[in-house]
């Protein structure tokens, strides 16, 4: 069964806004058994969309499910009904079900009623709506030829609700020929480069298993991709290659799927009930808000300080003047008394703390932008790490992977691997 994915909006086309709903849909789908053969991005214009509705369903091979998403809302520029219309050839009617709908949900939460809004009750002739529960702009449901046409809000939360009430069970129903399941594995503290060497064999084409990787901001992602009869047939062949790749790469796995290293090291804090505060200088908060990112981290989350300045260390932290005049604020020595002083603060059982030069100026020959020190701190000791990320990043990407590289040291302790350098 082959799928076309069609995302409407000018917003889209014009790079304001990212079109996340495609990659989601084309997913999704692809663990029905539904290839996304082609998506395509239309401004909105209505007779874009209308020909490319016509083209894709009449053409010498049309998918069996095209799914347009965006275009659905009250204003001028939403043109999505109107172009599945003109596509059918048929015209607009009022569902004066849907009608009394959108007024009800106006009312029921004191909003002000505007005749435009009345343009959602419209549908092509012979189309069917598809309840909204989780908004105003409700979907809709076509034939064209061959081919079914399911038009669902731009929302990504109202159209994956949508899609999962009534999309998804149609297709179910349907049943296709094979299953396509996805999974990933992420890792850290190797290059992209080292860990595809270390799996080059599993990446070879032809295998029943597609194995790729993508890198992104120092986490290194493998994908495992199989096609099978069923689900179960293809989760045995993905598991046997995740056991591997896992055997093989050891502790520089620390996820699956939609795991991050804050949502790892959270789930670990927890299982050993331990407590970490954040002591921060180049990365601003960072490693505060990505462990708090994590519903319920009051559990294990005990303190953060943004610790700026050098006073700011020397007053909140007690780090010691001769340390900063000696070596530095960006510093092995002062990123080790930031931790010690936290975590004895804070009564934490582990504090993280990072000092570094973010840029993009501030740098030296001695100390260029790039070099960043990161450290954790615990009852018996406290390990620190240099690293040298490269001027040629951008401020963003040395704070994230400042702050990825002090989530990690805590991951390996938490472990219980050696932290030591060269481990």
């Amino acid at each position: 069964m082959k799928a076309e994915l069609i995302s409407v909006g000018t917003e889209l086309t014009a790079g304001i806004t990212v079109d996340t709903n495609a990659a989601w849909l084309a997913e999704r789908l692809g663990t029905l058994g539904v290839a996304a053969v082609r998506h395509v991005t239309l401004a909105d214009d209505r007779q874009a969309v209308a020909e490319e509705l016509r083209s894709a369903s009449v053409g010498s091979s049309p998918p069996e499910v095209i799914v347009v998403t965006g275009g659905l809302g009250p204003t001028d520029d939403d043109l999505t009904r109107e172009a599945l219309a003109d596509a059918m050839g048929v015209p607009l009617r009022t569902e004066p079900a849907v009608l009394e709908h959108l007024g009800e949900f106006f009312r029921r939460r004191g909003y002000p009623w505007s005749e435009s809004n009345a343009r959602q009750a419209l549908f092509p002739e012979g189309a069917a709506p598809l309840e909204n529960a989780w908004g105003t702009a409700p979907g809709i449901r076509a034939v064209i030829g061959d081919t079914v046409v399911y038009c669902l809000p731009g929302v990504p939360r109202e159209m994956r609700e949508m899609f999962a009430r009534f999309v998804l069970p149609e297709i179910e129903a349907r049943g296709a020929a094979a299953v396509i399941v996805a999974r990933t594995l992420s890792c850290y503290g190797a290059g992209e480069s080292s860990i595809a060497e270390q799996i080059a064999d599993l990446m070879v084409a032809g295998r029943a298993v597609t194995v790729g990787t993508t890198a992104n901001e120092s986490v290194i992602s493998i994908r495992f991709l199989a096609r099978a009869a069923n689900r179960a047939e293809a989760d045995a062949l993905i598991d046997r290659d995740l056991a591997e790749v896992r055997t093989r790469l050891g502790k520089l796995v620390f996820g699956a799927d939609d795991e991050t290293l804050e949502s790892v090291v959270a789930k670990l804090l927890r299982q050993q009930r331990r407590t970490v505060s954040t002591a921060e200088s180049c990365t601003g908060g960072l490693l505060a808000k990505r462990l708090t990112d994590i519903p319920g981290s009051s559990e294990f989350f005990l303190r953060g300080l943004v610790t700026y300045s050098n006073q700011a260390k020397i007053d909140l932290l007690g780090v010691e003047p001769r340390l900063i005049e000696q070596h530095g604020a960006v510093s092995g020595e002062v990123a080790e008394a930031m931790a010690i002083g936290c975590r004895q603060r804070a009564g934490s059982d582990f504090a993280l703390a990072s000092t570094g030069i973010a840029g993009p100026t501030g740098g030296s020959l001695e100390k260029p932008v790039g070099l960043v020190y990161v450290a954790r701190a615990e009852a018996d000791g406290c390990e620190v790490r240099r690293l040298t990320l490269g001027g040629h990043l951008s401020r963003d990407s040395i704070r994230q992977r400042g702050a990825s590289a002090a989530l990690n040291l805590l991951r390996l302790r938490l472990l219980g691997y050696s932290v030591t350098p060269g481990s």
